[in-house]
């Protein structure tokens, strides 16, 4: 019995103080993260110089400020964390036992506020960034790659990310937050997207290249009537016909073969099973299927295509430099 309560003398002290401690230490760091929030950044700076250096004097230099100001900094973080930081001697300046406790969190706060200026300076100078774009099929296989890879010969650091989707799914993309920049013809907005117009193009017919219309410079509206006429799905032939206006009477409308994207059009015109319609942007495409364009005329009808991006929502400075080097490129190749 009298050993045990002799280890019960010689254990359970030091147990308590290890708990005492640790509960201390958890008290500190909980008030410090709420008194933090009343903390200037240059009373920290001046509690690391102070420490760092061991001198007011040093310190004080350091940070190109007179000691007395130094000393009222020292004072105000001391005042407001309602803790004593260094002790003061005539001989010497030491941190405090809580001094030394908050040392190296305050250091590291320090650390992860630069990394943050750092990282923000990068991001205003697009050494870094992110851009997420949602484009149709056509625009994503023709028009987008050369201009992203102008972009990217430009600014290295920043990454693109492009996303191609059906024409009606650019604006929902968009929305959700999945994208910063949806880009495609125009479609009604709701109150959530802002829409701005990037270019306007009028529609060119494409046929084989020993097609009757083929050795035409110019084709007219006319010309195409009786004619088996492959088109898109969706709002394309419904916005076309609308656009074409008498012009599209005696077109048989019954007869059109829609398809869901203009490269299964293209593949069945080389086929020769139909002529179709598309952009000019689209150029390098029909080419490669072997194909040709014409102007459309009589009337010539114009798509214009658009910016979507959310409303409210400021972009991120790679995707506002991006869109206006979008904007740059395709008015000097398309207006």
């Amino acid at each position: 019995m009298q050993a045990a309560t002799s280890g019960q003398g010689g254990v359970f002290p030091s147990v308590i103080k290890e708990e005492e401690d640790l509960l201390f230490k958890r008290f500190i760091l909980i008030n410090l993260e709420i008194l933090l929030m009343n903390v200037t950044l240059r009373q920290l700076q001046a509690f690391l110089a102070v420490a760092q250096t061991g001198s007011f004097t040093l310190a004080a230099e350091r940070l190109f400020i007179t000691q007395s100001a130094l000393s009222s900094l020292i004072k105000e973080l001391e005042n407001t964390l309602g803790l004593r930081l260094f002790d003061r001697s005539t001989r010497r300046l030491r941190l405090s036992v809580v001094g030394q406790e908050l040392h190296p969190h305050i250091e590291k706060i320090l650390q992860d506020l630069e990394g943050v200026v750092s990282e923000a300076g990068n991001l205003k100078a697009l050494q870094r960034g992110k851009v997420r774009i949602a484009v149709p099929q056509l625009l994503a296989c023709t028009l987008l790659p050369e201009v992203m890879a102008d972009f990217k010969r430009q600014h290295p650091g920043v990454q693109l990310r492009l996303i191609d989707c059906p024409v009606e799914s650019v604006m929902a993309r968009v929305f959700s937050g999945e994208v910063d920049i949806g880009l495609g013809p125009e479609r009604e907005t709701n109150s959530d997207i802002e829409a701005t117009e990037l270019f306007t193009l009028p529609f060119m017919v494409v046929v084989p290249p020993d097609h009757a219309l083929a050795q035409q410079s110019q084709v007219r509206w006319q010309d195409i009537v009786g004619q088996p006429l492959i088109t898109l799905q969706g709002q394309f032939t419904e916005l076309l016909v609308s656009d074409v206006g008498e012009a599209a009477r005696e077109l048989q409308q019954d007869s059109f073969m829609q398809v869901t994207f203009m490269t299964t059009a293209l593949a069945l015109v080389r086929a020769r099973l139909g002529i179709t319609l598309c952009m000019p942007y689209a150029r390098m495409l029909v080419e490669q299927n072997g194909l040709v364009m014409r102007p459309l005329l009589d009337p010539s009808v114009e798509r214009s295509f658009w910016v979507f991006t959310r409303k409210g929502r400021t972009l991120a400075p790679a995707a506002e430099e991006f869109l206006a080097f979008l904007r740059q490129e395709l008015g000097r190749d398309w207006q």
